[in-house]
């Protein structure tokens, strides 16, 4: 990638002096900069305002010391984090990741892309992100919740439904959102949406869970519909094994598709009769065990160990791929294995899984590339909609919000076809581009809102 604009460049020169040690943050930046170069070219009053020098700083960064008790009586330190990134559309809206690899470069390319995600969903949200190095595998429910209890005890003094509103992600589910909001109910007296993820009886929304991974599917379909192209039939592979992969793996499979396989951080299964994601759902949601005791339960299924993460799973062939674990998995070699392997289609459950290597890869082979900021909008959106559900003190059925959710993700495809259109956007084999035109949708609705609201911050 290079960003063909001076100015542009220019910006991203002083990031990346400032951010010398943040690969994952200067990645998200540089690639949205770069697709950004016909908006500033037709519009000099984003130049004049520093909007580009404003928005890639975020308003706010919480860095603070986590301290808990093991079961041994142990006293162990985490390092928690929020980054409040920017709130010109509404209020910091993001997840809280709890995992070994957490530092500022990764919180702040996850809570950069949050705002130019959150922005494409249409609803009044802004941009955040945060969570901890803490690891919940191999903690007891006590160590959890009192890690939980302590991180809470901390952050509420930063967020609120009107001002932050975090949400689960990786090592974030339910559980830990569970006991996050009891502390901030016992500290604040305050029974109101300020996480979402929460408890169906706690003010949560029904097809939350499942939300990511539908609204991926739901924004394929639109993808692959454009081309004349379908889940029916094809060959899916799908990275990880969590929250947004089993339900990937459900629409997959619902929409015609033959998910034949799936992974964790030890390896993957490959299930040429398709994988079973009800048994996928019973492995990691209620026995909470790794993904090769999918063995035990389909006989014909194959496990291969994979100390690289999610990298085998790339030489399965498949039509379909839809990479679900974590940041940078596809590598521009494995996406040469997928391009060579009749791969027509990649669209992004997780964020940022593939380097720009393979991001060129993808745009010069002609495959369609649906990127995670637009793909993978619907766990957010859902979360929006939770919020707006706590604010009317009302909820929604199952089928209302799934309905709500598939109308948000048709409207991202859609729009970012029409920014990419606006600015002439097109790969190298002459497609639509969908990554910039996610990327100016994005941009240019928070853009004008800060433009609106002057030099505020």
């Amino acid at each position: 990638m290079a960003i063909k604009n001076a100015y542009l460049q220019s910006v991203f020169d002083g990031l990346k002096q400032r951010n010398a040690d943040q690969p994952e943050f200067l990645q998200a930046v540089e690639e949205v900069l770069t697709t950004l170069v016909p908006v500033v070219e037709a519009r000099p009053e984003l130049q004049k305002a520093g909007i580009i020098e404003r928005i890639v700083e975020p308003e706010r960064i919480i860095m603070f010391r986590v301290s808990w008790v093991d079961d041994a009586g142990k006293v162990q330190v985490n390092r928690g984090y929020r980054i409040q990134f920017n709130s010109a559309i509404g209020p910091y809206k993001g997840g809280l990741r709890l995992h070994p690899s957490v530092n500022l470069s990764i919180l702040k390319f996850l809570g950069f892309e949050q705002i130019f995600k959150n922005s494409l969903t249409t609803l009044p949200i802004g941009g955040g992100k945060g969570g901890s190095d803490f690891d919940p595998k191999g903690k007891s429910d006590n160590e959890i919740m009192r890690f939980c209890q302590s991180f809470m005890t901390e952050l509420e003094k930063h967020i609120g439904p009107d001002t932050d509103v975090p949400a689960g992600d990786i090592g974030t589910g339910a559980r830990e959102i569970g006991f996050m909001y009891g502390q901030y109910k016992r500290l604040r007296n305050d029974h109101t949406g300020v996480l979402t993820g929460k408890a169906i009886p706690s003010g949560g929304s029904l097809a939350r869970k499942e939300a990511t991974g539908f609204g991926l599917c739901y924004y394929t379909k639109e993808m692959l519909a454009a081309e004349g192209k379908s889940f029916k039939g094809a060959r899916v592979v799908i990275s990880g094994s969590g929250n947004v992969a089993i339900y990937a793996c459900q629409k997959a499979t619902e929409l015609g598709g033959k998910v034949i396989a799936v992974s964790d951080s030890n390896g993957y299964i490959v299930d040429e009769n398709g994988i079973d994601y009800k048994t996928l759902q019973i492995i990691k949601e209620q026995k909470r065990d790794r993904i090769k005791t999918y063995t035990n339960y389909v006989k014909d299924a194959k496990y291969f160990e994979d100390k690289n993460g999610s990298k085998g799973i790339w030489t399965v062939p498949c039509d379909i791929a839809l990479p679900c674990a974590t940041q940078n998995e596809i590598s521009e070699e494995s996406a040469k294995i997928l391009a060579q392997n009749g791969c027509w289609a990649v669209a992004e459950g997780a964020n940022m899984p593939s380097t720009p290597g393979a991001i060129e890869v993808y745009q010069k082979n002609g495959i369609l590339y649906g990127p995670a900021k637009a793909a993978n909008a619907g766990g957010v959106a859902t979360s929006a909609l939770e919020m707006s559900q706590n604010s009317m003190r009302y909820s929604w059925t199952f089928e209302e919000v799934d309905k709500k959710l598939h109308d948000i993700m048709v409207n991202i495809y859609n729009n970012s076809v029409a920014a990419a259109k606006k600015y002439n956007m097109t790969t190298p084999a002459g497609k639509i581009d969908l990554m910039a035109g996610a990327n100016i949708a994005g941009f240019e609705k928070v853009a004008d809102a800060m433009l609106w609201q002057g030099i505020a911050y």
